[in-house]
């Protein structure tokens, strides 16, 4: 639908990014960097609901030997997140990082920053300049920023290169991206910095990818929420299946609820939402099931009637249908189990 934007095409780890490949959605470990079994848990569990790319801060040096025991195991390609110490990005390079975040402005010194140029050129390893609107030199702007950076890095001969330019609202956000967009071929990384909890954040990051996206910029996305990370992933790909930048994930219909509803529609409606999601995953073959689950009898049954399988609400059960017609009735505690027993069986 949208013309994108050309840009150089290179990869993070196996994952393409530019050069017309699918736009990525990426997330942040939100747990403790030392740990390495909470991070594998958590990389898991995002790679189940069709993230791309995973990023963990490494703050000291025992974080980047974390990053090392954990790459091997890692379904998905790691980024390290460096602030400040140029020495725990050469490390993080050499525990296998398939990517850096910098920020070149902390870093420090230009020598600082091309050592660290210089090492990941030598392995291949892409670096995304992540400039926010919270940490600017005096009388910079976003942009201006990034290309001061850019300029050091192609200074080096290094040309692997993704740019971020963050602000925490959402028109100047925009305005960033559309001017780097006339500047640079280079892909970038879209987001809106510390956007906020749930409700706020998702439409603000809604709302400014939405615009660039359709606008074609934009190669990699992250929704940052005051939430879980897999709320990020869900938003963020909801978002690009949304603009047809994705494929589209399972059909849920489910009504809002009323006074009539006897049945936690809204528990039964994520699980069986959650489950779609990762039955696909695993099944990218499988044509995507139509579901509906719907509380009372007035919608419910015509519902019913154009999904694959739905869930009508009683009191405290449900009338389970199977491409229009009733087959039994299910209890709130077996109906996300009934309802995947019909999907798997389409």
């Amino acid at each position: 639908m949208y013309k994108r934007s050309e840009t150089r095409a290179l990869k993070v780890g196996n994952v393409p990014l530019g050069g017309g490949a699918l736009v990525s959605v990426q997330t942040m470990a939100s747990v403790n960097p030392h740990d390495a079994a909470s991070l594998i848990r958590e990389i898991e569990s995002v790679a189940s609901l069709g993230c791309d790319i995973f990023r963990l801060t490494v703050p000291d040096l025992e974080a980047a030997k974390v990053l090392g025991e954990i790459r091997p195991k890692s379904p998905l390609p790691l980024v390290a997140d460096i602030h400040f110490d140029y020495r725990l990005a050469l490390a993080s390079l050499e525990a296998g990082a398939d990517a850096l975040r910098l920020n070149p402005g902390n870093i420090g010194s230009r020598d600082k920053i091309a050592s660290v140029v210089r090492a990941a050129k030598s392995k291949g390893v892409p670096i995304r300049i992540g400039v926010n609107g919270g940490s600017l030199e005096k009388g910079e702007t976003l942009v201006s920023s990034a290309l001061k950076h850019v300029k050091i890095f192609e200074d080096e001969g290094f040309f692997d290169i993704v740019i971020s330019v963050k602000a925490s609202d959402v028109i100047t956000t925009v305005e960033a991206y559309r001017q780097l967009a006339e500047k640079v071929n280079y892909p970038l990384h879209l987001g809106v910095t510390e956007a906020g909890t749930l409700i706020p954040g998702t439409i603000r990051s809604a709302s400014a990818l939405a615009i660039l996206l359709a606008d074609g910029i934009g190669d990699t996305i992250r929704v940052s929420l005051t939430d879980s990370i897999e709320r990020e992933v869900k938003v963020g790909l909801e978002i690009l299946r949304s603009l047809g930048l994705r494929e589209k994930g399972p059909s849920i219909t489910s009504c809002p609820t009323c006074g009539r509803t006897k049945v936690d529609v809204f528990k039964i409606a994520s699980l069986v939402e959650e489950e779609l999601e990762r039955f696909q995953l695993m099944n990218p073959s499988r044509p995507l099931a139509r579901v509906a689950v719907m509380g009372c009898a007035v919608n419910g049954p015509g519902e019913a009637k154009g999904a694959d399988v739905a869930l009508c609400g009683a009191d405290g059960e449900f009338l389970l249908f199977v491409k229009g017609n009733a087959v039994c009735k299910v209890s709130e505690k077996d109906a996300v189990r009934k309802v995947m027993e019909y999907v798997v069986s389409l």
